[in-house]
Parts: structure tokens; sequence; C-alpha cells
């Protein structure tokens, strides 16, 4: 098993960060949250899941061992696949899946693509004893990254940028999202980075 892989930044895709191991280019799949903290040349350590097909051989990448854990717990679900399981940590962090399972949240699960209310019961029945009690201080979820507070459009810009975006090309994702960040404003929440990272993703996927 590969547990982690460490060496400096040398690309980044919308779901790939290439890390430089000993001369080899390691290709490492990753949420857009965990993406948006790399920037191509500087040093990166990721925990990392190896999953083996018999077409392929494919490296899943985590901000820590923790996203890990979870993750590889996630597949232990019938109809959990590591697609679906990264997909679940793309949109709530660990700690927010566990508060999910331990309180029987159907809503936080189905805001996950791929998973309808059926799914989520099932999900909740086979998971509520094995992710296991929240480890942080409690309190609402974050969902995917740490809600933003102030400067929305500064914080996803940086990371567009840092994914290799051109800077028109950041300022037009930017503005194809803006209305779902004021809509969640207007509620009287907070946008979060990741969620928002993964809309302008889809936007300048469809763009080109």
């Amino acid at each position: 098993m590969i547990a982690f892989v460490s060496g400096p930044v040398a690309a980044l895709a919308p779901d790939t960060a290439v890390i430089e191991v000993g001369g080899v280019g390691m290709a490492v799949l990753c949420t857009p949250n965990t993406l948006s903290t790399l920037r191509v040349g500087q040093h990166a350590k990721l925990a990392t899941s190896l999953v083996v097909r018999e077409e392929s051989l494919t490296l899943y990448g985590f901000a820590d061992d923790d996203e890990r854990q979870v993750f590889e717990l996630l597949q232990t679900a019938s109809g959990v696949g590591p697609r679906l399981a990264q997909a679940m940590l793309a949109v709530h962090d660990p700690d927010a899946l566990r508060r999910a399972v331990s309180t029987g949240d159907e809503k936080a699960l189905t805001a996950v693509p791929g998973i309808g209310k059926k799914g989520a019961q099932k999900l909740l029945l086979e998971l509520k004893d094995r992710l296991g009690a929240p480890v942080g201080s409690g309190g609402p979820g974050r969902g995917t990254g740490a809600p933003v507070t102030s400067g929305w459009r500064d914080q996803l810009h940086a990371a567009l940028i840092g994914l290799g975006y051109a800077t028109r090309e950041a300022d037009e994702a930017v503005t194809a999202v803006a209305p779902q960040a004021e809509a969640v404003l207007a509620e009287g929440a907070q946008p979060q980075v990741g969620q928002l990272l993964r809309a302008a993703l889809q936007s300048l996927n469809r763009a080109r």
C-alpha cells in the first residue's frame, strides 16, 4: 500500500495533482478542496489510498489520514466505489459525514451527486456503526472546506489560479458561480469555497 506521497507539485488539473516522487510523476486523484490547497512548484504531502482494478491502478489523495480512513470506510457500504466515496468527501468533510450518519441526516447525503433518497437511507443503515462519532468540536458540519466569512470571490479566484487557470478564465468562473454564492448569502448562510470551486470547475469544463 502507498500510504502517502511527498514532493513538489509538478502539475494540477481539475481532478488530479501530479506529485514528483524520486523523479517519477505520480498522478493522484483529489477532491477540489484538496486541490485548492496545492500550488505548482510547491512541496506537498498527501495521504493516499491505492485502488487496484484488473485494468488499472488508481491513486486517490487526501489532505490527511482521517480523510483517507473515511474514504476507505465508506467503500465498505454496498454500492459505494472509490468515485462515489470521493464525491462524498468533496461535498462533506469527514466529521460532517460522521455527524450526518450518526444523526440520520438524509438531506446531507442526498446533497452528494449520485445519491438519491433511497440510497441515502441505505447508506445511513450500513454506515451507522462504521464511521464512529464526530471527533471535532461539534456544531454544524462545515461541508467542503471552511465557511467563507468574507471575500469568497478572492479565495475562489486564488484557488483557480493555483490550479493553473488563466486570470481571465478565473474571472469568468467566479462570475458564473456568483448567483449560487449570493443565493446562499441571501438565506443567511455562508458560501463554502470547496462547493463553489466544484461548480466553477464544471463551468470551465463546459466552456472548453
